[in-house]
């Protein structure tokens, strides 16, 4: 009965301990954690220096010590309800547990209490009740801009009693009663105020960070916060309604119809962006987004999150989710908010009964709202891009085509960028006539191009290549074309295998074996074949007796040839470690790729993705022949052969070892473990 009853009780202690904790009790709990070693109650705090800011600590803040991309101070405090003793460590003893009005002096809020003296409300906090106060800091007071601190204190038995009832409200709250998203009603007026309590453990009040929370008193609880809230009594399109600032957001909203979705209830974020914002874009581009709806309204979309966000709650970048289903990244840096990562915010916290507002002086524009040209000009293509305009295609590139744009990366194109016609004719094959995902893209796939050419789609286990060139990037999709960014200039299939290396002089020592092998309509007929094709210097490298040998032997020299060739297409974008082909004739190829080289058998390919209608050619400088019975078995099997290696060898090294393992196991130490 004992050992049940233990084991009940340790139950309970688990179910306990696993009861979840808010955000805040969580990194309440971690800043005890770090700060146990100063004593008893004592907190570890994070602090930006120069500034009051103070954060408890979760566990990536503390190992990184950086809030809002500021390297941060680690300080000791007193954990929320303890003190001092002199000549004791740490914070051994519990604050005395007096009134609120007293406790706001105990907690430093000092300038509160003197407000609540002068405003008669001192014997009503001092009184009988449950109050819960948010008392602004004495830094929040002095922040306040001087005409609006002096007309409260002008007026203390009405504006400054008003104001000080706004921040409390007629019921004890604790942190865990602070909910996300949660309003109480305040004793100014049955006003509400707002509660956002965040993942990162912040707690806001109307967007006002709680910085010393869970204040216990005999009559309520006080929680100190960073900044004087004011009461709320419009929605957030109220608030834009009646701010000139905003006057071309205000008409670009109604043109798209999101007037209502704004008025009704919600938890949004807005980056209301100002005139300004607009004004900086050109003129041809903002015309054509507020005559387009679909365009418009992901525009303004984008500017709102589907949850609020206050200024307090950041403390790193956060990827956060818009409403036209994208992200932005709200990040800080030190004390402002950025977008992005551009400093872009120039007033936060605009509050509102169903959100906030932050004003930026930049326009986002997403993708969904953007033509193929300006996708172009957004992303790291700044060559293709010029090459696409001096050839002629800014007509393709900005108007409401479906189209999908293949754009070379800037590193992808090499030599001298003259526009030619055959460079102009290459640039309208990178354009296809259909609006794409990559994510619909099949093996074998036929996408048929401005220009009027068939490229063929290939999937590989680590690539998804049209042609020879492979996507590098994630789709960018505008507002009627697709867009593709690419490793490598496109080099569209211009003949049959045997069509480009009779083109090409290096091969011509190849071409006639492949004659002499009677291969050539091997080499012509439809398929699709990999070939590692050898250059003169490959033939030139063997002894004149060895060339004249294979070339009198048709059929060895046909097999040779045929151990040069695979079976299927593999471009160098489908080349990963440790890739086999298995050639026409002989036992599988080995592959892999170094340095942005392709090697077939350990031998480097001297130029890569020379395509055909039927296949595609490397070119290579030696003979490729089969690897070493052993390296081919290795490679094959890797790590099993390894294992069996090193456990054939342990097996003989435990043989050796017998008798020191005998003398073990007789030991005095082995029989007394052999008796517990």
């Amino acid at each position: 009965m004992k050992h049940l009853t233990s084991f009940a009780l340790a139950l309970t202690l688990i179910a306990t301990v696993c009861v979840a904790k808010s955000p805040y009790q969580s990194v309440l709990q971690h800043s005890r954690i770090r700060g146990r070693q100063q004593g008893p109650n004592v907190c570890a705090m994070q602090m930006i220096p120069g500034t009051d800011k103070k954060y408890f600590t979760n566990c990536k803040q503390w190992y990184h010590r950086k809030i809002c991309g500021k390297p941060t101070v680690i300080s000791y405090e007193c954990c929320p309800g303890y003190e001092k003793i002199p000549g004791e460590r740490g914070c051994p003893a519990a604050l005395p547990l007096v009134n609120i009005f007293n406790t706001l002096g105990a907690v430093g809020a000092t300038t509160t209490q003197m407000y609540s003296d002068r405003a008669k409300l001192k014997e009503e906090v001092e009184g009988p009740g449950s109050f819960t106060f948010f008392a602004p800091s004495n830094e929040a007071w002095a922040a306040l801009p001087t005409e609006i601190l002096d007309a409260l204190v002008s007026n203390v038995n009405i504006e400054l009693l008003n104001a000080l009832h706004y921040h409390m409200v007629n019921r004890r709250l604790t942190s865990e009663d602070l909910r996300h998203g949660s309003s109480f009603v305040s004793m100014y007026q049955d006003f509400d105020v707002h509660i956002h309590h965040y993942p990162s453990g912040i707690v806001t009040v109307n967007c006002a960070r709680l910085i010393k929370t869970d204040q216990h008193a005999t009559n309520g609880i006080v929680h100190v916060v960073d900044r004087v809230i004011t009461a709320i009594s419009n929605n957030v399109h109220t608030f834009i309604d009646t701010d000139d600032d905003l006057e071309t957001l205000r008409t670009a909203i109604a043109a798209a119809g999101l007037t209502t979705m704004l008025e009704n209830d919600g938890q949004y974020t807005v980056f209301a962006p100002t005139n300004e914002a607009f004004e900086k874009i050109p003129p041809d581009t903002l015309n054509r987004i507020l005559g387009d709806p679909v365009a418009l309204r992901d525009l303004l979309n984008y500017h709102i999150l589907k949850h609020m966000q206050c200024a307090e709650s950041i403390v790193s970048g956060t990827p956060m989710e818009t409403l036209q289903g994208t992200v932005l990244e709200v990040g800080c840096d030190g004390e402002g908010m950025t977008l992005n990562g551009k400093a872009i915010i120039t007033k936060k916290d605009q509050l509102g009964t169903n959100g906030v507002v932050h004003y930026i002086n930049e326009l986002l524009i997403p993708d969904s709202a953007k033509t193929l040209l300006e996708l172009a000009e957004g992303s790291t293509v700044s060559t293709a891009t010029k090459m696409f305009v001096e050839a002629g295609l800014s007509p393709h590139l900005s108007g409401s085509e479906a189209l999908t744009l293949l754009a070379p990366q800037d590193d992808a194109f090499k030599g001298s960028l003259v526009m030619t016609e055959a460079m102009r004719k290459l640039m309208t094959n990178h354009i296809l006539k259909e609006q794409l995902s990559s994510k619909s893209l099949y093996h074998g796939q036929e996408l048929e191009t401005l220009g009027g050419l068939k490229l063929r789609v290939f999937v590989y286990r680590n690539n998804l290549c049209i042609e020879n060139t492979c996507i590098a990037a994630h789709d960018k999709t505008g507002r009627f074309a697709s867009m593709f960014t690419v490793d490598k200039v496109l080099t569209p299939p211009m003949g049959t295998v045997m069509d480009i290396l009779k083109a090409d002089d290096r091969f011509s020592l190849l071409v006639g074996a492949i004659q002499t092998a009677g291969m050539t309509e091997l080499m012509n007929q439809q398929g699709a074949l990999t070939v590692f094709a050898p250059t003169n210097d490959a033939f030139n490298a063997m002894s004149r007796p060895e060339l004249n040998r294979l070339m009198r032997n048709r059929q060895e020299l046909a097999g040779v040839l045929k151990y040069h060739m695979g079976e299927g297409m593999l471009v160098s974008g489908g080349v990963g470690s440790h890739t086999r082909l298995q050639p026409l004739q002989g036992d599988k190829l080995e592959l892999g790729m170094r340095n942005s080289t392709v090697y077939v058998n350990k031998i480097p390919a001297v130029e890569a993705d020379l395509m055909a209608t039927n296949g595609v050619i490397h070119a290579v400088n030696s003979i490729v022949k089969p690897l070493p019975a052993k390296v081919d078995r290795e490679q094959a099997d890797g790590p099993a052969t390894l294992i069996r290696t090193a456990s054939s060898r342990s097996d003989s090294k435990g043989f050796r070892n017998e008798d020191l393992f005998q003398k073990v196991m007789k030991s005095r130490s082995s029989r007394t473990m052999t008796r517990q």
